[in-house]
């Protein structure tokens, strides 16, 4: 790597020297490297800044704490990619794709009937017995995985399922071909790690943190789908606004 040039000095002052460091290597991150660029060794950064490696070490964990960089074990510290960001509204992943100004697309992974487990079958309102089309999808955005879906759909409602293009958007899909638009949904949110099934289909390490989504959604007051969403805790973050009401 080419010697580190410092884009900020690091003096003794009021702030102390790892803040300083910090905003040096955050300018840089942005400025001069950008997503998934390793940044200089510890090394070359005491060099530059003429700074301890304690000094070095500390700059780099707020950065890391902050979601600017990341550590890959054995191989060094990177400018990590920026997550999408989501705030919390009632979209199809397509759709919240393309306002971004995203591509999606999707890598169809299965569809069957199937039988659901008890918990989806009491969600979708469906008869003891009744089987529902069980849909598996892995949702890319600019063709990086983001998230895996596992769906549940009842076949009564959406005859001929798996006779259609699942690539694109099924709220779309449910508007247009079954005129059964998706208006409500009761969302779940909680956190997992990626074991290794999940992050193999999601190009991911293992351990990756994910957001975890579980959505019923129905159109006209009939309940229409059961998903559980696992996004990339690392590439997706959420945006709320609150307020006191």
């Amino acid at each position: 790597m080419a010697a580190t040039r410092p884009v900020r000095t690091v003096t003794a002052g009021p702030r102390t020297k790892h803040a300083q460091l910090s905003d040096a290597l955050a300018e840089m991150a942005v400025k001069e490297l950008g997503p998934e660029a390793a940044i200089p060794s510890e090394r070359e950064l005491m060099a530059a800044y003429g700074v301890s490696r304690a000094t070095v070490r500390k700059a780099i964990d707020v950065l890391v704490s902050d979601g600017l960089l990341h550590r890959v074990h054995g191989k060094g510290t990177f400018v990590a990619t920026p997550r999408l960001e989501s705030r919390l509204h009632l979209a199809s992943f397509s759709q919240d794709m393309r306002r971004r100004g995203l591509e999606p697309s999707t890598r169809l992974l299965s569809v069957e009937p199937d039988e659901p487990p008890s918990e989806v079958a009491q969600a979708l309102a469906l008869d003891p017995g009744a089987s529902a089309w069980r849909v598996d999808r892995v949702r890319l955005a600019d063709a990086e995985p983001i998230a895996l879906e596992h769906g549940w759909y009842p076949r009564a409602l959406l005859p001929g399922l798996d006779r259609h293009d699942l690539g694109g958007s099924l709220y779309e899909l449910f508007a247009d071909v079954f005129d059964a638009p998706i208006d409500a949904a009761e969302q779940t949110l909680w956190a997992e790690t990626a074991d290794a099934a999940t992050a193999r289909r999601l190009d991911a390490p293992v351990n990756t943190p994910l957001l975890v989504f579980r959505r019923v959604s129905s159109s006209a007051g009939r309940p229409l789908e059961h998903v559980v969403s696992r996004y990339r805790g690392d590439r997706y973050q959420l945006h709320m606004s609150l307020d006191a009401s």
